[in-house]
C-alpha cells in the first residue's frame, strides 16, 4: 500500500511508503488529509524542497467498472530496450450505477406515461425534444462524469504527469458472429427484410413455447424488457398469447425450468446481450477529449495491446491492473499493491417513500438528510463499549432519526451492524456519494489474510484495514 502526500500548502508531492507515514504522524510532521484515498499533508515541506519523479495514471474504461492505476515510470535503455518499466504505485477500481440510472429513469417512463394516458390527456408532442451534438444518455455520462472527476481528484492528490488510456472499440458483428464476412458482414442481419417478418421465417411461424400453429403471435423478450432485455433481433422470438402473458417478467430460466431441452434450444439461440460494449464504445472518443482538456500528454493503447503486456508478465487480470498494462510497457513491477474499490452509491434518493413488493408505501422518510450531526453515507468508527454489539466498527452509516444507526461494514459475510446509538460514533469521512472498500490484488494475499484472520481469535480482522471487532 501507498500512501499519498501533500505539502503544506496541499500541492501533490511523491508518495510515501505507510512505514515512513507513520513515523511522520507520530513525529508531528504530518496530518491526515483523507482517509479514502489515505493521503497525509506535511506541515514542514514545501513542493520547491522536493524531488518529484514522473508519474503515470493509466486508465482502463469498462461498462460496469473502470480500473486506474497510478504508476512511477522508469527508462529502461539497458542492452538496447527503449520500453518503460513501470512502478505500480496505486491501484482504483471504480463501479459505476449506470444500470440503476437506466432502470430509475426507466421505471419513471413507465410512471409518466400512465398518468398521460389513462389519468390525463396531453395532446402529443414529438418535435419539441432537442439534443446536441455528442448527446450521450445519462447512464453513460455518469459513467464518463465519474471517471473524468476522479482523475481530477487524483491529479489533486499525486504528481501526475501524463495520462493513458486504453481505447478498446468492440465489433459487435463479429461477437455476435465470428465467421461472418463479406456482403453478409456489410448488410447484416436483417437486410431485405423487417424484424417481424424475419422472425416469422426463422421461428416458422410457430410459438417457441408450446409449438402451436396457426394462432395469433406475438413478438415476446426472451430476456424479459422489466429485467434489463434489449430490443435486439437475437434478443426476440415467437409466442402465442396464452405463453406470453403466462411468462410475463418472469427468467427464461424458471419459465421452462421443467423442459431443460426446449431451454437450452432457445438460450443457444439466444445470443450475449452487447450493451456493455454498446456502453464502451460509445463513451470511449468522449472520455478521450475530456482527458485532452486536462492538459496533460495523453497515451493510448489498444485492448489487443493490453492484453499482450499483462500475458507476457504475467500480471492477473483486474481492471486495475488492466489501466497499469496499458500503452508501451516493458515491465511491470509491485502488482502486490492493494486496490481501492470504490463504489458510486449516489447521493440519496428523490423518493420520500419505502415501497412493499406490491408497489404500495410501507414507510416514510423524513425531510431531513442530518440527524445528530450525521448523514448517511458518513465514514464513522463506532465504539461500543456495553451490549450485544461491544466492540469496534467502521463503515459507511445509515442514520435514523431515532438515534440509532446501522453501519454496512462492506465486506462480504459479514452482516450490517443494526442500532448503534449515535453516541457512539464519530465522523471519519462525510459522505461524497461512494463507498470504499481496500481489497488485496494478488489471489495468495487473499488466502493469507483469510487464514490469518481465521486465527486470530478473539479479534477480527477485516481486509479493508479498520473493522474490529472484540468477541470477548
Amino acid at each position: 500500500m501507498t500512501v499519498l502526500v501533500l505539502d503544506k500548502k496541499k500541492r501533490p508531492l511523491m508518495p510515501c511508503t505507510p512505514k515512513r507515514a507513520r513515523k511522520l504522524l507520530a513525529a508531528g510532521r504530518a496530518r491526515i488529509h483523507r482517509l479514502f484515498p489515505f493521503c497525509i499533508r506535511l506541515v514542514d515541506r514545501c513542493l520547491e524542497q522536493s524531488t518529484v519523479q514522473p508519474l503515470r495514471l493509466s486508465i482502463d474504461p469498462g461498462s460496469k467498472a473502470t480500473g486506474m492505476a497510478i504508476a512511477r515510470i522508469e527508462a529502461a535503455n539497458a542492452y538496447g530496450v527503449v520500453e518503460p518499466v513501470i512502478h505500480i504505485l496505486f491501484l482504483l477500481e471504480l463501479a459505476h450505477r449506470g444500470q440503476a440510472i437506466r432502470d430509475s429513469l426507466h421505471a419513471r417512463s413507465a410512471m409518466r406515461h400512465r398518468r398521460r394516458s389513462n389519468l390525463r390527456y396531453r395532446a402529443p408532442r414529438f418535435s419539441n425534444r432537442t439534443r446536441p451534438r455528442g448527446w450521450l444518455p445519462p447512464s453513460l455520462r455518469h459513467r464518463l462524469d465519474t471517471t473524468v472527476s476522479w482523475v481530477t481528484r487524483l491529479r489533486r492528490l499525486a504528481p501526475v504527469t501524463h495520462l493513458a488510456q486504453e481505447l478498446v472499440y468492440f465489433d459487435t458483428q463479429l461477437m455476435q458472429d465470428p465467421e461472418i464476412s463479406g456482403v453478409a458482414y456489410q448488410q447484416g442481419t436483417l437486410a431485405g427484410s423487417e424484424v417481424r417478418e424475419y422472425l416469422l421465417e426463422k421461428f416458422h411461424r410457430t410459438c417457441t413455447y408450446c409449438d402451436a400453429t396457426d394462432v395469433p403471435l406475438q413478438v415476446e423478450h426472451i430476456h424479459a424488457k422489466a429485467r434489463g432485455g434489449s430490443d435486439r433481433v437475437s434478443n426476440l422470438t415467437l409466442a402465442c398469447i396464452p405463453c406470453n402473458r403466462k411468462k410475463s417478467a418472469q427468467d427464461i430460466r424458471v419459465f421452462l425450468g421443467k423442459d431443460p431441452v426446449r431451454l437450452a434450444r432457445i438460450l443457444k439461440q439466444a445470443k450475449a446481450p452487447l450493451h456493455d460494449a454498446a456502453a464502451v464504445n460509445a463513451t470511449r472518443w468522449v472520455l478521450f477529449c475530456a482527458l485532452k482538456k486536462a492538459g496533460l500528454p495523453v497515451e493510448t493503447g489498444t485492448g489487443g495491446q493490453t492484453k499482450w503486456n499483462r500475458s507476457r508478465h504475467g500480471v492477473i487480470k483486474t481492471h486495475a491492473l488492466d489501466a497499469a498494462c496499458v500503452g508501451v510497457v516493458g515491465e511491470v513491477q509491485g502488482t502486490k499493491v492493494p486496490t481501492l474499490h470504490v463504489k458510486c452509491t449516489g447521493r440519496g434518493s428523490r423518493c420520500k417513500t419505502r415501497l412493499d413488493k406490491y408497489g404500495f408505501p410501507r414507510a416514510y422518510l423524513t425531510r431531513k438528510k442530518t440527524a445528530f450531526g450525521f448523514r448517511t453515507g458518513d465514514m464513522v468508527m463506532a465504539t461500543v463499549l456495553t451490549g450485544k454489539h461491544k466492540g469496534q466498527y467502521r463503515g459507511r452509516v445509515a442514520v435514523r432519526m431515532t438515534g440509532n444507526f446501522n453501519i454496512q461494514l462492506g465486506i462480504a459475510g459479514i452482516p450490517t451492524v443494526q442500532g448503534v446509538a449515535h453516541r457512539y460514533c464519530r465522523v471519519l469521512q462525510r459522505a461524497d456519494g461512494y463507498g470504499y472498500v481496500w481489497q488485496p490484488t494478488n489471489i495468495f494475499q487473499i488466502k493469507a489474510k483469510a487464514t490469518a484472520a481465521s486465527r486470530s481469535a478473539p479479534f477480527l480482522t477485516a481486509l479493508n484495514g479498520g473493522v474490529f471487532r472484540s468477541t470477548s
